[in-house]
């Protein structure tokens, strides 16, 4: 039988088709536009994201013999707000993760309900990128499109409802929009009354590896796959990349350089970092999982590359990066190009280049930007380890982690060993593992990654250029805080 995974993503849908064995027998991505009405805002339009979505299947399986095709997962980009009223239609474009509006009601939540209070409710603090803020922000802004909200969903839940007429939400994904109880699993009676929404608004929950239900009629038809195609709940992006990565149950690590960067930690049982500078949440495998995310990672160097220096030849742009050049550079970069959340959640932080001199080159620059990213990820991991969790390896996936040199980097920075595995494709692979354990084909996910995961090189940091690396980070950890009261003003 075949399984396909959707990763959708912040600037395209990917998408996959896995057979029983785990092999990926065809890729298809199709992009669609990212919109930025105001400064620090960005939305999408939901009709765009099933529109390529139904096309892309229709490519990724027109090759095959589409009556094997037994059940859909999808990944999807986190925390965006997704509003349909009465009659199923979309009411605004949807307010997407990165969106930087919400400043205010993030405030709000944390200083007038406060912090405490918002950890016992849903295991977290406020963020600028959460779903609350989005629907405090849309009950201020724009009351008449608030008052006909009937359904609330996420991304990548309006692709599922699309397909099977089901409102539902999984728990991973439900738990970045601080309207869930992480802890029991449940919606929080009291978020929810202080965002003016109802529980019968809200979908239903499930667990990540369960079907939700079968594709309509129409669904089927248009796709060409038989009625009987079991849809699964999926996940949020950083959980079923975690699947597809194999960091499920215990201890488990992996960090992510897509758009956004994470570091995500696999758990069975559930924990709160005290100070809320990690995420809580609760994993795809049924378990839970802190996590680590910065706004801006692979989208720092594409922005540098593509927008800066007018090139898309990564690999030509870090040739001159060598290996006695790492844990030397005098040029640093804070990656916050769309504000940052973990660990220091400042909407108003911006990305900098310090230490520009006459000498500096291109490449420098070139080299603080990956650099900038791999400091950002150790300012999380250092969280994690003040907690006691005892990491010495991870997982890398995402599109940063195919370049050697940026691997590299990571692996000194943080000090730790990077596994790479066979698929690239993680959110998508991970979709697609969900979907097969839903239909019997693994007995769980644990299983499923058991069997389907596999490791095929290893970095392994280098001692020398750990150490070099340690002097470099403790001066990056300066620059943030000296720059901290400007960056306001700088945005004003």
């Amino acid at each position: 039988m075949y399984y396909i995974g959707v990763d959708l993503g912040t600037s395209a849908v990917k998408l996959l088709l896995m057979d029983a064995d785990g092999k990926i027998l065809n890729v298809v991505s199709r992009e669609y536009p990212l919109l930025f009405p105001h400064p620090g805002w960005s939305e999408q339009h939901p009709e765009d994201w099933i529109r390529e979505t139904m096309a892309g299947i229709k490519e990724l399986t027109s090759g095959c013999d589409r009556s094997q095709v037994a059940g859909i997962g999808c990944g999807g980009q986190m925390h965006g707000l997704v509003v349909l009223d009465a009659e199923d239609r979309v009411i605004r474009p949807a307010i997407l993760w990165n969106d930087g509006r919400t400043e205010e009601e993030t405030a709000w939540l944390n200083t007038e309900i406060g912090k405490n209070r918002l950890s016992e409710l849903t295991a977290n603090i406020a963020f600028a990128g959460f779903t609350a803020p989005k629907l405090l922000w849309m009950k201020k802004q724009e009351p008449e499109n608030f008052a006909r909200i009937r359904k609330i969903m996420l991304p990548k839940d309006y692709i599922n409802y699309c397909l099977t007429g089901v409102h539902a939400c999984d728990y991973s994904d439900a738990s970045g929009m601080l309207l869930l109880d992480v802890k029991n699993k449940c919606w929080s009676k009291e978020m929810l009354e202080i965002c003016g929404v109802q529980e019968k608004q809200m979908p239903k929950l499930f667990e990540s590896f369960d079907c939700i239900g079968t594709l309509l009629p129409e669904a089927a038809k248009e796709l060409g796959l038989r009625e009987d195609v079991k849809v699964v709940a999926g996940a949020g992006d950083n959980a079923a990349a975690a699947v597809g990565t194999g960091v499920v149950g215990e201890g488990g690590c992996n960090i992510s350089l897509g758009t956004s960067g994470t570091i995500f930690i696999s758990s069975e049982h559930f924990g709160v970092d005290p100070n809320n500078a990690l995420h809580s949440f609760a994993h795809a495998d049924g378990g839970y999982h802190l996590m680590g995310c910065m706004l801006s990672a692979a989208s720092c160097n594409k922005w540098f590359c593509e927008d800066i220096l007018k090139t898309a030849d990564y690999a030509a742009e870090q040739k001159d990066i060598t290996e006695e050049k790492l844990g030397c550079n005098r040029v640093f970069f804070l990656p916050y190009l769309m504000g940052e959340r973990s660990p220091i959640n400042d909407v108003n932080a911006r990305g900098t280049f310090t230490g520009l001199s006459m000498d500096s080159s291109r490449s420098d620059m070139m080299q603080a930007v990956l650099e900038g990213v791999a400091f950002a990820i150790r300012d999380s991991l250092e969280v994690a380890r003040s907690l006691g969790l005892d990491i010495r390896k991870s997982r890398i996936c995402g599109g940063g982690a195919k370049s050697p040199l940026w691997r590299t980097i990571m692996a000194n920075v943080c000090s730790l060993e990077l596994e790479q595995i066979e698929s690239e494709e993680g959110p998508g692979y991970g979709g697609a593992m969900l979907a097969a354990v839903a239909c019997g084909e693994f007995a769980s996910v644990q299983d499923a990654a058991d069997k389907l995961v596999r490791v095929v090189a290893t970095v392994k940091p280098d001692p020398a250029i750990t150490a070099r690396y340690e002097a470099q980070y403790q001066k990056f950890r300066r620059i943030y805080p000296a720059m901290k009261a400007i960056f306001p003003g700088l945005n004003a």
